[in-house]
């Protein structure tokens, strides 16, 4: 553990640096206590989840790495979830997919689910302080072919529909049981390896899948629709675009995620944030690491992460914005990429508090451009690290690097006993 209080002198330090160019850090760190991030169960085993555990991984979802010691069934994955949030500030959320659900062995297929099979995942959560959001799971089944809600037969379609309706009654369920409600978010790999003649009619047909899953009204979730680029096995085009949900979301008034790994290379994720907020309710994030495609590597503290963190900050719009992580990194221990990539998220979001706001926007309305430019710069260098060392002294989680010893001492005493 570090030194107490050579923690709290350091922050008193930073605190000095801060209050003179104007930002309170106490108030910053009452915020940083709100922001909970929306942490996503399937890192824990590779995406299996509890249906099929051993079945093949199919619809552009690929988990790379082989490192021993993953997650195999229910008790597993919460016991890695609960470690996982030991070593995080803050309270935060669970974010399942509909194959990890608490099936008791039996076979469910997706278009029976109902809410009893996530009874125990709702008490699990309350019991630990935790909130739940949740996925429909249209990937790894037999029905998923290249085309799930945009499929030209009929009654693959109305499969695919059912699942997804049950999905929002799920969620809804999750939000009445823990008085906050559900975000839950739909996401289609449908698409075509080559060139396809048929675009409009499978976005028509999607269109019309969508109006029909989402006729029902429900209190206490709410739907995220969410675009992809494109996908493993699906390169030339995918349905569910961003032009396309985009234009649903504003139709219809639903959140559009934006996944940090799902758009060009040099898109910039971040200025797409104050059009959505203009024209949509709130915005749904999942944070990922793209190196050259989707390949959904932890996240870090990288100028696109920051970015997306502070454009959110100065939007003043934290209220409006969901934050969820999306990778799964199978090459290293799965603990130290959840808690690597949650700890590297909230950092960004707390430089961004940090940011000065009031005396730039002085800067900026008055004309004086070197003087923004020069304060952009200096925050670069400000101590902000120093607030952060305390925001996990203060939240009673591993301050620093001590976090590294204690994943390894669960992975001896835990996921290396997993064969």
């Amino acid at each position: 553990m570090k030194n107490e209080q050579a923690v709290k002198a350091a922050f008193e330090y930073a605190a000095e640096r801060y209050a003179a160019i104007g930002v309170d850090v106490n108030e910053v760190l009452k915020k940083m206590q709100g922001i909970s991030l929306s942490l996503h169960c399937w890192q824990t085993d590779d995406v299996s989840g509890f249906e099929n555990p051993d079945g093949e991984l199919t619809g552009g979802i690929q988990a790379t790495g082989n490192y021993p010691g993953k997650a195999r069934n229910i008790d597993e994955v919460r016991a890695d979830l609960l470690k996982v949030k030991s070593l995080l500030p803050g309270s935060h959320r669970i974010n399942l997919h509909e194959v990890y659900g608490d099936f008791g062995g039996k076979k469910v297929d997706r278009d029976e689910v109902t809410p009893d099979h996530f009874t125990s995942w709702m008490q699990w959560a309350k019991e630990n302080g935790l909130k739940l959001d949740f996925n429909s799971t249209s990937f790894s089944h037999p029905k998923s072919g290249m085309l799930t809600l945009a499929n030209p037969d009929d009654s693959i379609r109305e499969f695919w529909v059912e699942h997804t309706r049950r999905c929002r009654w799920i969620a809804d369920e999750m939000g009445k049981y823990q008085n906050d409600p559900c975000i839950m978010n739909l996401w289609i790999h449908d698409g075509s390896k080559d060139t396809t003649v048929n675009r409009l009619y499978y976005r028509q047909l999607l269109e019309q899948s969508l109006d029909r899953i989402f006729a029902t009204e429900y209190r206490h979730m709410k739907d995220c629709i969410e675009a992809k680029l494109f996908g493993i096995g699906a390169e030339s085009y995918t349905v569910g675009s961003y032009d396309f949900y985009l234009g649903y979301g504003v139709k219809h008034n639903k959140i559009v995620t934006l996944d940090t790994g799902h758009f060009h290379l040099t898109e910039s994720i971040a200025d797409k944030i104050s059009s959505l907020l203009l024209f949509t309710p709130e915005i749904m994030l999942h944070v990922s690491r793209p190196i050259r495609w989707d390949s959904d590597h932890v996240t870090i503290m990288n100028d696109d992460t920051l970015d997306l963190a502070h454009e959110v900050v100065r939007c003043d719009a934290l209220s409006r914005v969901h934050i969820g992580l999306d990778y799964f990194d199978a090459s290293i221990n799965r603990i130290g990429a959840y808690v690597i990539g949650s700890r590297a998220t909230q950092k960004c979001f707390l430089q961004a508090l940090l940011e000065p706001l009031a005396l730039l926007r002085k800067y900026e309305a008055e004309g004086r451009f070197f003087e923004r430019l020069a304060l952009l710069e200096e925050c670069k260098s400000l101590p902000w690290n120093a607030v952060w060392d305390y925001f996990c002294l203060t939240n009673d989680v591993p301050v620093g690097e001590d976090y590294i010893a204690d994943i390894e001492a669960y992975e001896k005493n835990v996921t290396s006993k997993r064969q």
